[in-house]
Formats: C-alpha cells, structure tokens, sequence
C-alpha cells in the first residue's frame, strides 16, 4: 500500500516559462509525464527532520517514504518501509520487520542499520544545533537525556528488523512515526553533505532530487527503481513557486502549471465552472490563527490577550475573505479531531467588553504592537495580509495600534519561533489527526523556543498533555484534552481565527490525486488521462 493520496501528474507547457529541458513532457503515447505543482513559497529545507513548514514537506514528501504510512484520505496507519509490525502487550516495545531490496537514490542499501542511525541522529542533536530536531522533540518528549523522552532505546536484531523500546507508552507512536518529519533518510548522505544536507536530500521514495533555484522551482525525477511496482507515473515534478494569488491562478489558466494550492475561496466558482478545470476538496483537519507572543509587554497580561479575543470579529472576515468555505474558530483543534469541546464558551465579538479588559489590565488609552502577516497564502490564510489589516482595524477599535510587518517566509518563521514578534498569524494543520499534534507540539512549555512560538507556559497544561499522551484508552484521552483547552482557553496564548476548508486546483485531466486532510503533496500514483 503505497501513499494513495498523491499526485503523478505530466504536462507539457511552454517549457522555456521554467527553465525544463525540452526532452521532458509526454510520453510514447502522448499522454503528459511532467507536472507543474504552483505554490505561495519556497521551502525552507529538504532535510524533513529540522523543519516544521508545510513547503518543505510538500516537495520531502515525495522524496522519502517513512517506516508507517497514513491511508489515501485518513489518518489510519499502514505498512511502508516498515511491511508489519509487532506491539508488546505493555505498549512499550514496538518490532518492525522491513520491506527488503530497497535502495536510497544513492545506490546505498536501506535496512535496519540505516533506521537505527536516523533515530540515533534525531534524539542526539550536536550542540549549539540551528535546527534541533523541533517535531522530535514535541512528538517524543525531548531528546535522548531528556526527563519527558518516550523513547529508550532503538536497535537492530537483524538486518530487517528494528526493535523500538520506549520509556513510557505513547498512544499516537505509530501515528508519530508516519508523519513526514519521520522520512528516512541516507546516512551515506547525512555524512558526507553535512550541514548542506537540506540542498541536497536523499530518500528511497518515488521521485529523486535534481535541481532547486531559491524562490523559483524545485525540480524531482522519477525514480526508475522504485520498490513499489508500476510506480511512479509521472517522469518528472516541479514544484514552481508563484507567491501571489492572481498569478498563481493566471499561469494554471494559462497552462504554466498543472496543479495549485492556496486557491482564494473567492476564485472556487470560476474555477469549478471552467471546462478545463476542476477543483479538490481537502477534509478541514487545520486552524488558522493570531498567536500571541506572551513574553512581549502589554501581551503578558492575560486580561489584555483576552481583550484582543473579544475584538476580533471571526465572521466578518470569514464572509470577507473564505466565502463560507471556514468556520470560526473557539478552540485550537478542530472539530474532526478527537478530544475537541465543543462546551468551550467562545469570545464574543464585544468591542465594549474588550474595553473594559483593557482598562482592568491598566491600558485603559491601549497601547503600540506589531502584527505580523503571513506572506504566503495557505488554507487557513488565504491572504495573511488582508486578514491582518482587518484584525489591524479592529484592534483599532479599542485603542490598540497595531503595525503590520511581515517578511520572506523563510525569515518569516524563523523570526516568529524566535519570539520576535508581538503578535504574528500562522496556522497548523493536524499531520497525524491526534489532538498531541497540535496542543503539545504548538502549545507545551516544553516546546518554547521552536514550534511554540507564543512562548506559553503552563506547568497545568503540560501535566495533562504528558497524561494525554501516555494514556491508551481514548476516551480518557479525549477528557484530558478537554480539560486541557479550558485552561488553553482561560489563558488565550491565541486569537483562534477558523478552521478552512482547503481547495486544491489543477487541469481536469488529472487522476489519482486523493485530496489528503493533512495537505500534504504527494504524487505517486497521479496521472493525466
């Protein structure tokens, strides 16, 4: 069972718009074998291990496979590199039998010694690491040392077998695991490229890295020796990348690309009414937000980040700027995702009662900060800079000036998880459809100074996070996550804004895409008929 939900897409375009050799395009039978993926950004690294943003995993996930997988549109497990699996009684050891005959695109052979090396590598950062491992640390507890670490140990009995001891037992491993910040990679590579491992990354997946000019396109190849039979179709990938909307909309129109994300939910009709278009609908599996940086003046006052809740009128800018494809959101997760409480009372849109916070805080004139906008276009924000002058106008409202800045988006994020920011608007969708995905990895103390870019901290919260993830029976999982976003909920760290309904957009000859809830980009088995 190979990652169903992906795209193998060809196309033949004015090739000299991207720079494509001009052998690449159609096959003996005409038919297109290069897709044109347009996208808002560029990615940050293809190292999946240091990086926490969406553009990095779209292009990573079709370079590297991972020992489990998820299904074509859940978040179900199934074999991968890892063909079946043994689970002691405890929970705490788990055995994976390994696929065999696979090989990286380095020609290197992937086996159990290759597996013990990358999780040797993620639980063991080098000091003074720029990038330590962020998604290790939030779905593991920390790294080897570490007093939270689930993980005891890893070794290989045979040249095909893995056995996984950990220190506790961790309810979503399996689901951990499947996510593309878990991709194995060659240590061959990881040795000799080093520090520049991230230009020049090294799976056994579907398709090999050739090419990447910064802010332009990322170009994969088909890998011709594939473990998984008949797969891929496409002989080549290009991730190009179109950072605003209307462009990126004009150069699918006019079959510069093949496929887009980040599609405006303004442009969905003309789209869907296109004879030579067609749209695919994401399950809403994210949550768009304003997060609020809790070390940073007047935002350390609880009353305050209450206040600017209360400001903030979630439907109107639903109506202005998703066209009903979102609703508003109260809680960090979204609704699909278990554990969700639906009791939680959300802030109403009350400017007069936003007032009286700031005047009970002691900013009765308001006062200065700055408002971060995104400046790529995503799911949950489809124009960060529209959605942040409208947040920018009623915060207005109650005395609060609010200077928007905004930067490239690799500068973007690495700015904002280094707490440089005031006020910034981000989003998340759930990779692995567990609650711990989203509440630890984005909200924990432990996460401070990576994915926990608001700088939260509450000994409450991580008490009942670490309960939530070592307890298997879900139900009392989903009790404790309520619990948890109460506290959450009391101590607005965020602006909660929505919970979109993603729309993707590409040729209408397009097959085998499986619009996947976590929005991931993967393109084994599309095609164009």
């Amino acid at each position: 069972m190979k990652r169903f939900n992906l795209l193998l897409l060809s196309l033949v375009v004015g090739l000299s718009l991207i720079g494509c050799s001009s052998n690449a395009g159609t096959s003996s039978d005409g038919k297109q074998t290069t897709l044109i993926y347009g996208r808002g950004g560029d990615s940050v690294s293809l190292d999946p291990a240091v990086v926490t943003d969406g553009e990095s995993f779209k292009v990573a996930d079709n370079i590297y496979d991972t020992l489990v997988q998820f299904g074509d549109m859940d978040t179900e497990v199934h074999p991968d590199l890892a063909s079946d699996w043994d689970v002691s009684d405890d929970g705490l050891q788990y055995t994976f039998h390994l696929q065999e005959d696979v090989t990286f695109h380095d020609g290197t052979a992937f086996n159990a010694k290759a597996v013990v090396f990358n999780f040797e590598r993620w639980m063991n950062p080098k000091e003074n690491q720029a990038e330590p491992f962020a998604f290790y640390r939030s779905m593991f507890g920390g790294f080897k040392g570490d007093e939270g670490h689930v993980i005891k140990e890893v070794k290989a009995t045979d040249e095909y077998t893995v056995q996984v001891t950990l220190n506790r037992p961790q309810a979503p491993f399996l689901k951990n695991l499947s996510m593309t910040p878990f991709s194995i990679a060659s240590p061959k590579a990881l040795v000799e490229k080093g520090e520049n491992y991230g230009q020049n990354p090294v799976g056994t997946g579907p398709f090999i890295f050739k090419e990447w000019k910064r802010n332009d396109k990322i170009v994969l190849e088909k890998n011709e020796d594939y473990w998984v039979q008949e797969y891929p179709k496409l002989e080549r990938v290009i991730f190009k990348s179109i950072p605003d909307n209307a462009a990126r909309l004009n150069a699918l129109k006019t079959g510069e690309i093949d496929m887009m994300d980040g599609v405006m939910p303004s442009d969905v009709p003309q789209i869907e009414e296109s004879t030579e278009l067609k749209t695919f609908t994401r399950p809403s599996m994210n949550i768009g937000y304003l997060g609020l940086n809790v070390t940073r003046g007047p935002l350390e006052n609880k009353k305050v980040r209450q206040a600017l809740n209360h400001a903030v009128d979630k439907d109107a800018i639903i109506e202005a700027f998703y066209e009903g494809q979102a609703e508003p959101a109260k809680n960090p997760i979204p609704p699909s995702i278990q554990g969700y409480n639906d009791e939680i009372v959300p802030y109403e849109y009350d400017l007069e009662k936003a007032k009286s916070l700031l005047e009970e805080a002691g900013y009765t004139d308001g006062f200065d900060m700055e408002l971060w906008a995104m400046p790529v276009s995503r799911p949950y924000m489809p124009d960060g800079q529209k959605v942040a002058e409208a947040i920018q106008s009623s915060f207005k409202e109650i005395g609060v000036n609010a200077t928007i800045k905004t930067y490239e988006w690799a500068a973007y994020v690495e700015k904002v998880i280094g707490g440089e920011a005031d006020s910034f608007l981000l989003g998340w969708t759930a990779q692995n459809g567990d609650a711990d995905n989203v509440l630890y990895t984005l909200l924990d103390k432990e996460m401070i100074g990576s994915s926990n870019s608001s700088r939260y901290e509450s000994n409450e919260l991580h008490k009942l996070l670490v309960e939530a993830q070592s307890t298997v029976d879900q139900e009392k999982r989903n009790e404790l996550y309520k619990q948890a976003l109460e506290v959450i909920h009391e101590d607005a760290p965020w602006i909660p804004l929505v919970h979109s309904t993603p729309v993707v957009a590409g040729k209408n000859n397009i097959e085998g895409f499986n619009p996947h809830p976590n929005s991931s980009v993967e393109l084994l088995k599309v095609e164009f008929n």
